[in-house]
C-alpha cells in the first residue's frame, strides 16, 4: 500500500483543519497539562512561587500584566539589577529596586523580606523565567549575552566583597551520630532514627524521596539488609523502580520502626501524634526538615542545617572514607559529575596527607623556634 495514499481508505468526518506550523490552543494545553503532571509537587510549587513574583514585580516596575508573550531580555537584566546588591563606592551594599515598590511586594507578601534577594534565588528565578519561555517554544531571555555577562561577573563582584553563596551545613558522620543519639524520645524518637539512617545510609536522599516512600516500597532481604525502591525522582522521572540497600544499623532502625508502627500500606514515615500515637497520613517535605534541625538543635551543633544535610553530608562522608566516586553516584543517582564532585573532593580532602604535612616533618618544630633576639 502506497502510504502517501492511505487517506484513500478512510472514511473522513468532517474537522476544522489545524495549521501545521503551530499547535492548536487544545495541544497547546494538553502539552502544558501533561508538563505539569511529570513535575515533582515541590519543584511545580517553587515554579509557581517565582512566576508570581515575576508577575508581581513585573506589574510593579512597569506597570503591565505579563501576558502571554515573551519577556524581553532587557527585562531579565532590569530583574538582576533590581535584585542583586552591589557594593557602593562610599561603602556598604544596595540595589536598584525603589524602596516603595520593595515595601510593597512585602506588604503583599509575594516578597518574605525588604532587601537584595541572594545570588541563588536570582538565578533560580532566571532558570524558571527560562523555562516558562522554553515550554511556550518563544525566544529565551535568559539566553542573551548581556544578561550571561551581568550575571557571570556579579558572581565574582560578590565574591571579591566576601559575599559567599550559602550552603546547607553538610552532615558527616560525627553529626550525624550526634543527632541519633538524641532519638530516645519513644515513637517519635524511633521514627526520627529510622528516617535519619534511611535518608543518609541509603545514598543521601532527597526530603520529596523520603517522604514519597510507602510501606510496599521496603523488603527485608535478611537479618542485616532492607531494600527500598524509589520510583519517580528529581533526576529520573521515567518512573523505573530501582532498588537501593540499607544495611547494619539503617537496617536494624528500620526493623524497629516498622516493629513499632506496623503497616501493610500508606506512607512509610508517618506523623506521630500525642501519646506515641502513630497516624496514617505521611509526613510533608518540610517536616524532614524541621526533623534535622530540632535533632540539631537537641544535640547543640551548630550549622545552617537542613534536609539537604544528609544528602551532601553521605557525599561528603563518602570522600573522607575513600569510597569510588562511581559507586557514590549509584547510590545518589546524581546526573552530573560537576555537582556531585564539590562535596565529595572536599570529603576526600578532610583525611587527606596533603592537610597534614607541618605534623609530619620531623625536626620541623625546632627550626621554627623563635631565636632569642627575636622573643
Amino acid at each position: 500500500m502506497n502510504v502517501l495514499n492511505i487517506t484513500d481508505q478512510l472514511t473522513l468526518v468532517p474537522e476544522p483543519q489545524l495549521d501545521p506550523e503551530a499547535l492548536a490552543q487544545n495541544a497547546q494545553d494538553a502539552v502544558a497539562a501533561l508538563i505539569a503532571a511529570g513535575t515533582a509537587p515541590n519543584t511545580a510549587r517553587c515554579y509557581r512561587g517565582a512566576l508570581s513574583y515575576w508577575s508581581a514585580w513585573f506589574q510593579a516596575r512597569y506597570g503591565q500584566t505579563l501576558s502571554h508573550a515573551p519577556v524581553p531580555p532587557a527585562v531579565a537584566v532590569q530583574f538582576v539589577l533590581d535584585h542583586l546588591a552591589r557594593p557602593l563606592a562610599e561603602g556598604g551594599w544596595a540595589q536598584m529596586l525603589p524602596p516603595t515598590i520593595d515595601a510593597a511586594l512585602v506588604a503583599a507578601k509575594i516578597k518574605a523580606r525588604p532587601g537584595p534577594l541572594s545570588y541563588n534565588t536570582i538565578c533560580h528565578r532566571l532558570a524558571v523565567l527560562a523555562k516558562w519561555h522554553r515550554i511556550h517554544d518563544w525566544d529565551n531571555p535568559c539566553e542573551a549575552p548581556a544578561l550571561k555577562a551581568l550575571v557571570r561577573e556579579a558572581r565574582k563582584a560578590q565574591s571579591r566583597h566576601g559575599v559567599v553563596v550559602r550552603q546547607k551545613t553538610a552532615l558527616l558522620l560525627e553529626p550525624l551520630q550526634a543527632l541519633l543519639a538524641t532519638c530516645t524520645d519513644g515513637t517519635r524518637g524511633q521514627r526520627d532514627r529510622a528516617l535519619l539512617l534511611l535518608a543518609w545510609s541509603g545514598g543521601g536522599r532527597r526530603r520529596s524521596e523520603v517522604v514519597g516512600l510507602q510501606v510496599t516500597d521496603v523488603r527485608r532481604l535478611d537479618a542485616e539488609t532492607w531494600l527500598y525502591a524509589l520510583g519517580a525522582t528529581k533526576t529520573d522521572l521515567g518512573g523505573t523502580r530501582r532498588e537501593k540497600p540499607l544495611r547494619g544499623a539503617a537496617a536494624h532502625a528500620l526493623s524497629a520502626w516498622l516493629e513499632l508502627a506496623p503497616a501493610t500500606e500508606g506512607p512509610l514515615f508517618r506523623r506521630v501524634y500525642r501519646g506515641g500515637n502513630v497516624g496514617t497520613a505521611g509526613l510533608s517535605a518540610d517536616q524532614v526538615a524541621r526533623i534535622v534541625q530540632r535533632r540539631a538543635q537537641l544535640a547543640g551543633l551548630d550549622g545552617d542545617w537542613a534536609a539537604h544535610s544528609l544528602r551532601s553530608g553521605f557525599v561528603t562522608e563518602a570522600g573522607r572514607q575513600g569510597v569510588p566516586l562511581g559507586d557514590v553516584m549509584a547510590m545518589t543517582e546524581h546526573r552530573s559529575v560537576s555537582t556531585v564532585m564539590g562535596y565529595f573532593q572536599a570529603g576526600s580532602l578532610l583525611d587527606s596527607r596533603a592537610t597534614t604535612l607541618l605534623d609530619n616533618t620531623s625536626g620541623l618544630e625546632a627550626d621554627l623556634t623563635p631565636d632569642e633576639n627575636e622573643r
